[in-house]
């Protein structure tokens, strides 16, 4: 039977028609429900209503964006689906604006349009019909005309009709050059207007401006339109992306015959054009050729210059006496001993010396040796001396728990030096410096380079600094490893901690962290009915691990400790991929604890979220003010809005359903991103299916991240390839060169 809409194939369809001869069928016919789509993918399944067919058509194919009430062509085969019966299989879908008036309906009713909801769309198509998209588009303040609508809401319908418009247009051109679907708002949103000409004159610029895009994705963009492989700017952007993967491995730079070597592993190109394209990089200063340990190496020109400027400030700021006046340490340790009711070890008697002579000092030390207890004991003495302190942390947990333990108000990073959204960076720095006598960081071992470079740019030179942190647990994610260069250079006084106290030593987690700290196998017996702090189940395969872990979480930590199963417990995983890695644990303990309901949920970029879900920032955020690593909670998802709002520690933070691959869900994390947090309950599989990632600083990190429960799941044999493996491998990195 023919079919005729706008412009699509005419065509005739019989019912439960198979393709003979390989041949392709073409189909048309008007979307009625999406079952599926994923943004990451284009993958959908579709039912469709197809002239011809009683029973709606099931249609799976690839496309940007797709709503009911649409139109589509198609062409594909016909498969029987042992489960799901005949489906169409399509190698080609189009989507078109809907023409008819059920169609207009459904498609302005499906939340696509800001403003736009199912009972609206019904007043829309009720008012203007068929003309209701050149109303909206042309004279869309004929709107105005509708009861229960203003001028506000006008404004957001014509943005999201000519944003969606747009888009298309854009997806177009993307998808026909070789690009993926998810990433088509973020690009419209980046670079607006200009999107299809800046692509088109250097689309190696995806991998570097849009998250999500990497090097590979903007190469067969490229390919597409033409671009040699031997071209020179295909060299220097696989230069850049080389360096740029190893920023997000810690390192700072490369040997240079390493970056060529991994270049031309990448690229498949002649080592010739490679140096070239290096030397090209070299004088337009987007890379910096150093020497370090006698090796050639080239460095990102901003990581480069941010180590040189910690190097120089630190030991500007570590010059002369404090600005405090001189203080009598025999006199100033009884006195604080009596006022905080302790005796201090004689290393804390030690380190409180330094830290009140020095202008600069670095605490570290595992749990349980008293650091806590130290600070306080430093802050006390100089506040009585009337010194103004400041006291900041990377993340808001730890700025909480350091509020806490020093009864002083306590700010992150970000929020101490103030995020300027406006411009970038931070509203403090050399030109407006934080105005205090002394900044004491925590966590300090999770600061990465760039971070530090803020920090100590806007301190005064006559501020002084201590920098607090336990240097055996993993170094930052980002690039450096600012601690342990800075205690390795000898450039200023360290304070190491090593005496775990009376108290703590009652711990299993404190005696077991330091026991796999030193390469020792913790202890994992437990008596039969003993309430502790540790525990470990075994679990033979992962499929068993995933089963008791649920069970743990969800049953055993709240019946018998009254843990809350969202809020207290927190697993932590090795690494994120794999069966019992963080991702996959995420679906299976969400299914188990936030379980599907009637109730409204979103899906995009491979998660699906549903109101009071946790969830973790992955990425710093300054206009919202929610950095990496935060904790949050799904409150509300409003469909017709297409936002999302989620609570971070008491504040509510409004998100775009296209901004949700900035967060994922959480009930289950890697390790690497729960340092500087502490969590009463966790939870970490150790499987020999970790074995990539099985390092004594990995498992060390995961067990003292927990504060009142420990609960390793997994293999012995695991376990200890973690305690006997080695530490993370050298970092590139010129900090500790330039201090020492």
């Amino acid at each position: 039977m023919p079919v005729d809409v706008r412009g699509a194939y005419r065509v005739s369809i019989h019912k439960g028609a198979t393709h003979q001869d390989g041949d392709r069928e073409p189909l048309s016919g008007l979307v009625e429900r999406v079952t599926f789509h994923s943004p990451d993918t284009g993958f959908c399944v579709l039912r469709v209503k197809v002239r011809g067919h009683r029973e709606l058509v099931s249609v799976l194919g690839s496309a940007a964006s797709v709503q009911p009430g649409e139109f589509i062509q198609c062409s594909g085969r016909w498969n029987n689906n042992r489960d799901h019966g005949m489906q169409f299989k399509t190698t080609f879908l189009k989507v078109m604006p809907p023409s008819s008036i059920e169609g207009i309906e459904k498609y302005l009713g499906s939340g696509m349009i800001k403003g736009i909801g199912p009972h609206f769309a019904k007043k829309l198509v009720k008012a203007y019909g068929e003309d209701v998209f050149e109303v909206i588009e042309e004279e869309p303040d004929r709107l105005l005309e509708l009861n229960g609508i203003g001028q506000k809401r006008v404004e957001r319908i014509t943005s999201g009709w000519a944003d969606q418009k747009a888009i298309r247009e854009i997806m177009v051109f993307l998808q026909s050059n070789g690009v993926g679907t998810s990433r088509a708002v973020r690009i419209y949103k980046t670079y607006g207007a200009d999107a299809i000409p800046l692509v088109s004159e250097n689309p190696y610029r995806l991998a570097k401006d849009i998250k999500g895009i990497g090097f590979k994705t903007a190469d067969q963009v490229a390919e597409k339109l033409g671009i040699e492989k031997t071209a020179m700017i295909r060299a220097r952007a696989g230069i850049s992306y080389t360096l740029t993967a190893a920023v997000s491995e810690g390192h700072c730079g490369l040997p240079e015959d390493d970056l060529i070597t991994s270049a031309e592993k990448l690229l498949e190109i002649p080592t010739n054009i490679l140096r070239d394209a290096l030397q090209l990089e070299l004088q337009d200063e987007t890379v910096v050729a150093d020497k370090m340990a006698d090796q050639r190496c080239i460095f990102l020109g901003h990581l480069w210059v941010a180590e040189k400027l910690i190097a120089e400030r630190l030991k500007l700021l570590a010059t002369g006496k404090p600005y405090w006046p001189e203080i009598n340490a025999d006199v100033a340790v009884p006195w604080i001993e009596k006022k905080l009711g302790v005796t201090l070890a004689e290393s804390q008697r030690e380190a409180v010396k330094k830290a009140i002579k020095s202008k600069v000092t670095v605490i570290t030390g595992g749990p349980g040796v008293g650091k806590t207890t130290l600070v306080n004991a430093i802050l006390r003495i100089l506040t009585a001396k009337a010194v103004s302190v400041a006291l900041a942390a990377p993340t808001g947990r730890a700025a909480k728990r350091l509020s806490e333990t020093t009864g002083m108000e306590a700010k992150t990073i970000h929020r101490l030096l103030e995020v300027d959204p406006m411009r970038g960076g931070f509203k403090r720095n050399a030109d407006n410096p934080l105005d205090c006598d002394l900044l004491v960081l925590d966590e300090t071992s999770m600061v990465d380079v760039p971070l530090m470079a803020s920090v100590v740019k806007a301190l005064r030179d006559k501020t002084g600094l201590i920098l607090v942190g336990d240097v055996d647990q993993l170094p930052s994610v980002g690039p450096g490893q600012v601690l342990g260069d800075i205690i390795n250079s000898g450039a200023v006084p360290v304070a190491r901690l090593t005496e775990i106290f009376r108290q703590a030593a009652q711990s299993k987690i404190v005696t077991n962290a330091h026991k796999v700290n030193s390469g020792y196998i913790p202890n994992l017996d437990t008596v039969k009915g003993e309430k502790t702090d540790f525990y470990f189940v075994e679990a033979h395969d992962p499929e068993d691990a995933v089963i008791k872990i649920i069970e743990i979480v969800k049953n055993r930590l709240p019946k018998r400790f009254g843990f809350n199963a969202i809020h207290d417990v927190q697993v932590l995983c090795p690494m994120n991929r794999g069966g019992i890695g963080a991702r996959s644990l995420n679906v299976d303990l969400q299914k188990a604890l936030n379980p599907a309901t009637d109730d409204i949920s979103v899906e995009r970029f491979g998660f699906v979220y549903r109101v009071g879900d946790k969830v973790m920032q992955t990425d710093n955020n300054y206009d919202k003010e929610v950095f990496n690593g935060d904790l949050g909670y799904v409150r509300r998802i409003e469909p017709e809005l297409q936002e999302m709002t989620i609570e971070f520690d008491g504040k509510k933070v409004e998100y775009q359903f296209g901004e949700l691959d900035e967060v994922a869900l959480a009930y289950a994390v890697s390790i690497h991103k729960s340092q500087g947090s502490e969590y009463p309950a966790i939870v970490i599989p150790m499987m020999m299916q970790h074995y990539m990632m099985l390092r004594r600083n990995l498992l060390y990190t995961g067990i003292t991240r927990g504060k009142k429960m420990v609960v390793l799941v997994g293999q012995k044999k695991a376990i200890g390839m973690a305690v006997k493996g080695r530490v993370e491998g050298r970092r590139w990195s010129k900090l500790e060169e330039w201090l020492s």
